[in-house]
């Protein structure tokens, strides 16, 4: 029962706008604190206009974008296991990743480096060990990889009902189909109007995805909606695309070539996606949904040439959206002109794996104003010079 509904100074301690990946997890935390929260979506929940849909994301501890996210990563899986054991369907798959390219490239470097810097299982595999253990690739001989046994993956869009479910559990409200149109902030409140209806409170979180920019006007110039395309394909041989025979991987063909793939899970096919697919800035409310040929083209260019079993006819292709920052790190902070009020955008496609920690932190900052968790490096004002 909110505050409105009992007469109090506020309609809710705390409003959520956005109920995708990481503002579910943001109401679920703050309702488990006590927290009287309303969190707004404009689609359904969950939905697929976003950037948390296609059924799986790539959960990995090699990470070679930076060491320092090796500890919300170790966080990150404590809680998706909570939330797991709460939940009827599993969340959480491990069956091992890849981090692929030449000995010398990022991917490679990176991954390795991050097992090292915090005493993470892994092994150094060449390009004929993996071509002999997991069968479905075909890499080139100067190739090598990085293997993780505990990377895997999350099914994505069954992570935010179970959120949803726990927020609801805890006493949270959820509104989907409501968008909100303009926020107002003092020191003391937040007032939030919608399509719907005027909610006050005292914090407000922000996690919009890629229409941040549009509730967000003071970050717009650092948060850059860009197009992506995912596709599934029918393999030749499928037992070796289940996820007990290939794990989730990452290959770096040359610098700013990068693809990513899964197993078969839950639907027909084998995904893949190029990340960062053709750079395709886009408006996510005007953007081209459907998928082209050349999104097609550019999929398959990968398979046929290190998965060719899996480079059969198309089963689905799907558009979805990252929201991508100057130096392709998240934002996770206070707002920069109000203190009751958080954000959390610009994941830069690499961000759903960490959306349990992330709903975490953004409850410590909404109720406490600080975190534990080391963030700083996801700090608003590191783009000072654009942002307002």
């Amino acid at each position: 029962m909110s505050k409105r509904d009992t007469g109090g100074e506020f309609d809710y301690d705390a409003v959520v706008v956005g109920v995708g990946g990481m503002g579910s997890a943001a109401t679920h935390h703050l309702a488990a604190r006590g927290v009287d929260v309303l969190g707004l979506e404009r689609y359904d929940i969950p939905h697929a206009m976003g950037s948390s849909h296609g059924v799986t994301r790539i959960i990995r501890k090699a990470y070679h974008e930076h060491p320092d996210y090796v500890p919300l990563l170790d966080r990150a899986y404590e809680l998706w296991d909570d939330l797991d054991a709460q939940h009827d369907r599993a969340l959480l798959h491990t069956h091992g990743s890849l981090a692929l390219g030449r000995p010398d490239s990022e991917t490679v470097t990176g991954a390795e480096a991050a097992c090292r810097g915090h005493d993470v299982d892994y092994e150094r595999l060449a390009a004929a060990q993996i071509n002999e253990r997991f069968s479905g690739f075909d890499l080139p001989d100067e190739f090598v990889g990085i293997y993780q046994p505990e990377g895997g993956f999350l099914w994505s869009e069954q992570c935010i009902v179970a959120q949803v479910n726990a927020t609801h559990r805890e006493g949270g409200t959820i509104r989907a189909r409501e968008r909100v149109t303009e926020w107002e902030a003092t020191d003391e409140s937040v007032r939030v109007v919608t399509d719907r209806d005027t909610y006050t409170a005292e914090k407000l979180v922000v996690a919009a995805g890629a229409w941040a920019p549009n509730v967000l006007p003071e970050l717009a110039a650092v948060l850059q909606p860009q197009r992506q395309v995912l596709g599934w394909f029918q393999p030749a041989e499928p037992a070796n695309f289940q996820p007990e025979s290939m794990p989730v991987y990452i290959i770096e063909r040359d610098a700013d070539d990068l693809y990513y793939g899964f197993p078969q899970f839950h639907v027909p096919g084998v995904k893949v996606g190029k990340h960062y697919h053709f750079g395709e800035d886009a408006a996510p409310d005007e953007m081209a949904r459907e998928p082209r040929s050349d999104d097609e083209a550019a999929l398959r260019e990968w398979l046929a040439a290190g998965l060719p079993t899996a480079n059969g006819p198309p089963l689905s292709l799907s558009t979805c959206l990252y929201t991508n920052t100057p130096d392709k790190e998240f934002i996770i902070d206070h707002h920069p002109s109000h203190d009751n009020v958080v954000v959390a955008c610009g994941f830069s496609g690499h961000g759903f794996k960490f959306a349990s920690v992330v709903g975490e932190i953004l409850a410590d900052l909404a109720i406490d104003g600080e975190t534990d968790h080391p963030i700083d490096r996801f700090a608003a004002d590191r783009f000072s010079t654009h942002t307002s």
